[in-house]
């Protein structure tokens, strides 16, 4: 993997093991030689990553939004800056520009983007890894959900394992080198679905 989409909120919340965490995510990943595309912003958990990943050295593309560019007060100091006209056009130059992602704590920008890579992932749109770092726990809940899904049959047997989750950056790196692609909704015949 060279470059991975990080997805996570670009709020700062009271607890600093979110922003302790973010930073140490863009940091690995720069020590790791991988790059880092995320959305764009120096405050928060965005600003956070970025400035470990560029602290260490590393690659770093912001994709932004022309309507964001002063509301998330984009970051001036990366390695490329990429302004958008939608959100979605933000989220395809997500998938573009990089072999994977990683969603850390956020929002609801945040889930928009984790639920699109994983349905597009089920769809057969892309390939890439979908990762999850539960930092603290934070994710514990909608862990609980995806399960819930797949339990009651909304998700296929076979697109369970579409979200790697782990707690440590390095069980998660792990899970996702390992990646192999599921069986996408686009090559299966309408009696499996």
């Amino acid at each position: 993997m060279k470059r991975l989409a990080i997805y996570c909120g670009s709020a700062t919340p009271a607890d600093p093991v979110y922003i302790d965490s973010a930073r140490a995510v863009g940091r690995a990943l720069a020590e790791r030689g991988i790059g880092v595309v995320y959305g764009g912003g120096k405050l928060g958990l965005m600003g956070a990553v970025a400035d470990g990943a560029i602290e260490a050295g590393g690659e770093v593309i912001g994709v932004i939004p022309t309507a964001l560019v002063k509301a998330e007060a984009a970051h001036k100091g990366l390695t490329e800056l990429h302004v958008v006209d939608t959100m979605h056009q933000r989220k395809q130059a997500f998938t573009d520009l990089s072999d994977g992602f990683v969603t850390i704590p956020g929002g609801t920008g945040t889930m928009d983007e984790l639920w699109e890579a994983m349905s597009w992932a089920q769809l057969g749109y892309h390939t890439k890894p979908v990762g999850l770092l539960n930092v603290a726990g934070f994710y514990d809940h909608l862990i609980a959900f995806v399960a819930k899904m797949a339990e009651v049959g909304f998700m296929r047997p076979m697109h369970r394992d579409i979200l790697l989750v782990a707690d440590t950056l390095d069980a998660l790196l792990g899970k996702m080198a390992a990646h192999t692609p599921v069986q996408a909704i686009i090559h299966m015949s309408s009696k499996d679905l």
